[in-house]
């Protein structure tokens, strides 16, 4: 999944997620709303034939937005990790 920073400003951090849909960022959606260090995260859609979409993370203050991403983003890979087929 290639991924472009658009703003990575501490507290907030803005990327824009080439080739995924409502399924991966809702995922993310969900697990940032659910992390004590996030005062706000989101996903936006725009044109879908134009517009990469773009997810959006305001952390709590005195915390770094993508230090957040990044661990979630390394306990997904372990959950994913462990599925058994």
């Amino acid at each position: 999944m290639p991924v472009k920073v658009l703003k990575n400003e501490g507290r907030e951090l803005r990327l824009r997620i080439i080739g995924e849909t409502h399924t991966t960022l809702q995922m993310f959606r969900h697990r940032l709303n659910e992390n004590k260090d996030v005062e706000y995260a989101n996903y936006f859609l725009n044109h879908p034939d134009l517009d990469d979409p773009e997810l959006f993370i305001r952390a709590s203050k005195g915390k770094k937005a993508d230090k957040i991403l990044k661990s979630l983003c390394s306990d997904l890979t372990k959950e994913l990790a462990s599925i058994k087929f």
